[in-house]
C-alpha cells in the first residue's frame, strides 16, 4: 500500500503536462502544446529543466538507443528525431493534409524498441485519430484508426500486451502483440471509466496498470484482470500522465481548459508505492535510418 498521499514537486505548473517517462537515469516529461521536453531534477524544490523546445506540439518521447541526449518524438503531425542539440529531423508526417487539423498525442517505445504514437484532432473530432508504429527500419505504419483521443499505449514488461485508451470514449483496450512483427491481435476491453477519461498509463512489475483519470483528480491501479485495486487522490483535477521510477509513481497534471485553476493544477506529483516499475525502453533504429535521416 502507499504510505502517503501524492505530493506536488517542483515549482512549475504546466498547461498540459503529459508523456512522463523514467529512462533509468532520470524522469522526463512534456508540456504538449508548448512543445517543451523537460527533465525533472531529483531535487523536488528545483525547477524543471528544458531539454528541447519544439516549434510544434510535443506529445511524448523515447530515448534513441546509442545516441546520448537524442530522442524519438511524436510531435506536430508525425514522428521525428530530436538531436542532443535540439534540432529536428522528420521521419514521417502521416497526418499532414488530414481533413481536419491534427496533432500527435501520447507515445512510447515497446520493449522490442519499436515506437508507437497516437494522433488526434485538435478539436477531438470523433474517430479522427490513429495509432502509428515506427519500426526499426524507419517504416511508419498506421496500425489502428477510428480512435478519437488515443492515450498510452502502455506495454507489459515482456512486451506481449499493449494497453491503449480511447479517452473520449472512456475505454481502455488490451491487445496481444506479436513480438517478432509488432502486429496486434484481437483487442479485448480492459476497463471502462464512467466518471472521467482514462489518460496516460503505466504497467508495473506485477502487470497491474496505473491509469491517470482526467477530470476526477485520481490515479487508479487495476489488476491484470481489470479489477480496481486502489485509488490515489490528488489536489489537481486533471491527471494526465503516469510513470514508475522504481517504486516512485510520478503523475503529471494539466491546467488547460480550467476556468479557475487551483494552486496544484498543472503540477508534477510523486508518491512511493509498493510495486515498482521498469524503465521506459529506448527506441532502437537501424544505424542507416539515423545516419540518412538525422
Amino acid at each position: 500500500m502507499t504510505t502517503a498521499p501524492p505530493r506536488p514537486t517542483h515549482p512549475d505548473r504546466l498547461e498540459l503536462g503529459e508523456g512522463v517517462r523514467w529512462t533509468g537515469t532520470g524522469v522526463v516529461l512534456v508540456d504538449i502544446l508548448a512543445g517543451r521536453l523537460l527533465a525533472a531534477p531529483t531535487d523536488g524544490t528545483a525547477a524543471l529543466r528544458t531539454l528541447a523546445e519544439l516549434p510544434v506540439p510535443l506529445g511524448a518521447v523515447a530515448p534513441l538507443a546509442g545516441h546520448h541526449g537524442a530522442w524519438v518524438a511524436a510531435a506536430g503531425t508525425g514522428i521525428c528525431l530530436v538531436r542532443a542539440d535540439g534540432t529536428l529531423r522528420w521521419l514521417a508526417r502521416p497526418e499532414d493534409g488530414a481533413p481536419v487539423p491534427m496533432r500527435m498525442n501520447d507515445a512510447v517505445a515497446d520493449p522490442f524498441g519499436r515506437f508507437w504514437a497516437g494522433s488526434m484532432a485538435y478539436d477531438a473530432d470523433e474517430g479522427a485519430g490513429s495509432l502509428y508504429r515506427l519500426d526499426r527500419d524507419g517504416t511508419v505504419v498506421r496500425v489502428l484508426d477510428g480512435i478519437t483521443v488515443p492515450n498510452g499505449p502502455a506495454f507489459t514488461p515482456d512486451g506481449s500486451l499493449m494497453y491503449l485508451a480511447d479517452s473520449a470514449r472512456g475505454v481502455v483496450r488490451r491487445y496481444p502483440v506479436d513480438p517478432a512483427t509488432g502486429d496486434l491481435g484481437t483487442p479485448r476491453p480492459f476497463v471502462t471509466v464512467q466518471d472521467g477519461s482514462p489518460d496516460g498509463m503505466a504497467v508495473d512489475a506485477e502487470g497491474a496498470v496505473w491509469i491517470a483519470v482526467w477530470g476526477t483528480g485520481t490515479v487508479r491501479r487495476h489488476l491484470p484482470d481489470g479489477t480496481l485495486d486502489r485509488t490515489l487522490r490528488l489536489p489537481a483535477r486533471q491527471p494526465a500522465g503516469v510513470c514508475l521510477a522504481g517504486d516512485v509513481l510520478h503523475v503529471t497534471t494539466a491546467r488547460v481548459g480550467l476556468d479557475a485553476p487551483g494552486p496544484d493544477d498543472g503540477a508534477l506529483f510523486t508518491v512511493r508505492v509498493d510495486v515498482p516499475g521498469t524503465p521506459t525502453p529506448a527506441c532502437r533504429l537501424d544505424p542507416a535510418v539515423v545516419e540518412d535521416r538525422a
